[in-house]
């Protein structure tokens, strides 16, 4: 099937790739512009065009995909159907109507469930025990359009965002491909808007730990907001990243957020009374350390208090 592919991430490119396997014809690729990234500020391809150049497929970046010769440019490769996977950018109507076959997305979740930018990241946040991926035609919505075909997934009690990504990027393409071949056969479902929810954008201050929430809790607001912004809040008044982190059963009476090391173990007291272990941890500015090599690196008072102190 003549394809134009619109992607950006690393999630995008098992989909792109598994396209040019299954032999469809992709004549175009529209990605971001390749931006500065990490420390040194080097200018970097998006992942997308990465996978697009070692293919020998066209790649086209504009800064706004609506601008009038931008959308010249899709409309001269004449698609049958359009993919988009994570592009980052809003698809306008004038877009919408291209393709004859409509404009099919991979999305992260399992919707109505966590439509937005960030599904990926909110599902393990919340302590969801099972997700999955969708594919939907688009529509003019916030990922409202019609479902195609859905596959679910549970999520392990320790997996984080980092690692889940992957599996439900492989999961996507898979059922991408499986659609494309079915598409005149499937019949399309529309979603319930009362069972709706959504997973925004992450801003920097949706990483502040709250220790007065329960272990739980504030356990997956860990796993769940990685790579960024992270779970972090403040000891000594400097922040403190905390990447892994562990449920126990133990209940003591301390104050919410303060700390104890048990032999090789660190702990910090929740909001329900349990322990959470501080399994690696960060200052800002230094390397990721564990627990209890934080803590004697520190030189720990017991019972010290974390979230206290300036941001």
């Amino acid at each position: 099937m003549r394809a134009i592919f619109l992607g950006t991430p690393q999630f995008a490119v098992p989909t792109l790739d598994r396209m040019v396997a299954a032999r469809h014809e992709v004549t175009l690729v529209v990605t971001q512009p390749d931006r500065p990234k990490g420390r040194g500020n080097q200018v970097a391809m998006p992942p997308v065009k990465e996978a697009a150049l070692r293919h020998g497929i066209e790649v086209f970046q504009p800064e706004r995909v609506r601008r009038p010769e931008a959308v010249e440019r899709l409309q001269a490769s004449a698609p049958e159907i359009m993919v988009v996977v994570g592009y980052g950018q809003i698809i306008p109507q004038v877009i919408l109507d291209i393709p004859p076959r409509g404009i099919l997305n991979v999305h992260a979740s399992l919707l109505p469930k966590y439509r937005g930018a960030a599904p990926i990241q909110w599902a393990v946040a919340n302590g969801e025990a099972v997700t999955g991926v969708t594919i939907m035609r688009i529509d003019a919505g916030l990922d409202t359009g019609d479902m195609l075909r859905k596959a679910e997934t549970p999520i392990g009690p320790e997996e984080n965002a980092v690692e889940l990504s992957p599996r439900l990027a492989a999961m996507g393409a898979d059922l991408l491909v499986e659609t494309l071949a079915e598409i005149d056969s499937i019949v399309a479902e529309k979603q319930d808007p009362a069972a709706a929810t959504y997973a925004p954008i992450l801003k920097k201050e949706d990483g502040r730990i709250d220790w007065r929430l329960p272990a739980a809790a504030i356990h997956n607001r860990i796993r769940g907001l990685q790579p960024w912004p992270g779970a972090y809040c403040e000891f000594r008044g400097q922040k403190l990243h905390v990447w892994s982190s562990a449920v126990t059963d133990r209940a003591v009476h301390l104050p919410a957020g303060a700390m104890a090391l048990e032999g090789k173990r660190l702990f910090a007291a929740a909001g329900d009374g349990l322990l959470l272990e501080l399994r690696e941890v960060q200052m800002e500015g230094r390397k990721r350390l564990p627990g209890d090599v934080f803590a004697n690196g520190a030189r720990l008072q017991d019972h010290e208090l974390l979230g206290e102190g300036k941001n």
